[in-house]
């Protein structure tokens, strides 16, 4: 019933945001009353159906898979995707705020549905030809985790340094290397993999590959035991002479830097409305002594005093959101591309030091599993 009551109104919100893409522009700050109304859907779906399941994902450090089939029933997971596709159709906004509402009661969850969104059904929609569009969109629609597979060992923040190969044998691309910390590796269906055709190039060498799970070759190793967000996986992944076909070229040849900066950008945002997300439930337990998991943390009102004084949300939030109507190409606005940056340190700070508090206030309790 909630299901069908949620998907019910997210979709019915989809037409106006529409209109949002083409150019009827709404306030650059705030959300319409439409975007409110999906947002109060998916704040019901998460306190109702994804709430009372965080504690044993994050113990079992696995997404409960009846919870997971129920985003992609509601639209959650396809948001951008096109209706012919199989997806929701809305807009880049529309995503924001899914992680957004998500991350205030499980981040792992949340950056699934960022990286699927932002990332992986984005790059097909730019950048891959019709045939491609086709056989993957509806099924990222449908059932299928999309992986990012761009950082690599040893190339540390400078992603372009890649050593992970792809030599072109006949009309086939044979990739050896490897990849780490690769968010929904264990769960994705499909890898949208960067190699290097030609070396010499440099990063004019980078190219896109989609690579379905099941290639020979492709192997999920090590998967990462984090201190958080541990329902969403982090794995290492290597390739050993894995074939793929030339047709499963993402973009041009060589393209594939400038691929993967346009959707950093993108996933960068994401990222930012993450951190809004849980930034904003962190502060609410601490403003009024809420219970978090079932604990109380803050009951005294000078300890109280003491972090709102360090943290304020309303203007980080205000900026935060004006960057959802702002992605080059995906809007009516448009935001520099280095500005995105901007908007992702100011709630991870912003968050690192609500968490540092809630440590200081609570001593050892806050190393304590709940």
């Amino acid at each position: 019933m909630l299901s069908s009551f949620v998907r019910n109104v997210i979709r019915s919100t989809a037409n106006q945001t529409r209109l949002y893409t083409a150019g009827v522009l709404p306030s650059l700050y705030t959300f319409s009353d439409e975007e409110n109304m999906m947002r109060e859907a998916v704040q019901r779906f998460a306190k109702e159906e994804l709430a009372p399941k965080v504690a044993e994902m994050d113990e079992k450090a696995q997404l409960d898979m009846d919870m997971f089939a129920q985003m992609f029933d509601l639209g959650l997971m396809g948001m951008e995707i096109p209706e012919k596709y199989g997806g929701t159709e809305m807009n880049f906004t529309s995503s924001c705020i899914v992680i957004e509402e998500l991350a205030k009661v499980d981040p792992a969850v949340s950056v699934i549905c960022d990286i699927q969104n932002t990332l992986i059904n984005t790059a097909f929609m730019k950048y891959a030809n019709e045939d491609l569009q086709e056989k993957y969109l509806p099924k990222l629609a449908r059932d299928y985790v999309g992986s990012f597979a761009l950082s690599e060992p040893g190339s540390g923040s400078d992603a372009f340094a890649m050593k992970t190969r792809a030599d072109k044998v006949g009309n086939k691309y044979v990739i050896n290397g490897g990849k780490c910390w690769i968010s929904n590796a264990r769960e994705a269906g499909v890898f949208l993999v960067f190699a290097n055709v030609d070396p010499s190039k440099g990063y004019k060498g980078i190219t896109a590959f989609a690579v379905d799970r099941n290639t020979e070759g492709l192997e999920i190793a090590k998967k990462e035991n984090k201190l958080g967000i541990r329902a969403s996986s982090t794995c290492t992944i290597h390739f050993n002479d894995m074939e793929v076909p030339e047709e499963n070229i993402v973009g041009e040849l060589g393209k594939g830097y400038k691929i993967a900066i346009g959707l950093l950008n993108e996933g960068r945002v994401g990222i930012a409305a993450q951190m809004l997300g849980l930034a904003q439930v962190c502060l609410l337990h601490f403003a009024v002594g809420a219970p978090l998991q079932g604990v109380v943390y803050v009951t005294h009102a000078e300890k109280i005093g003491s972090v709102r004084s360090y943290c304020t949300i309303s203007l980080p939030a205000r900026a935060i959101r004006s960057s959802y109507r702002q992605i080059p190409g995906r809007s009516s606005y448009v935001i520099p591309a280095a500005s995105t940056s901007l908007f992702w340190m100011c709630p991870v700070l912003l968050t690192i030091v609500l968490v540092l508090l809630a440590f200081f206030l609570i001593f050892f309790a806050g190393l304590s599993r709940l």
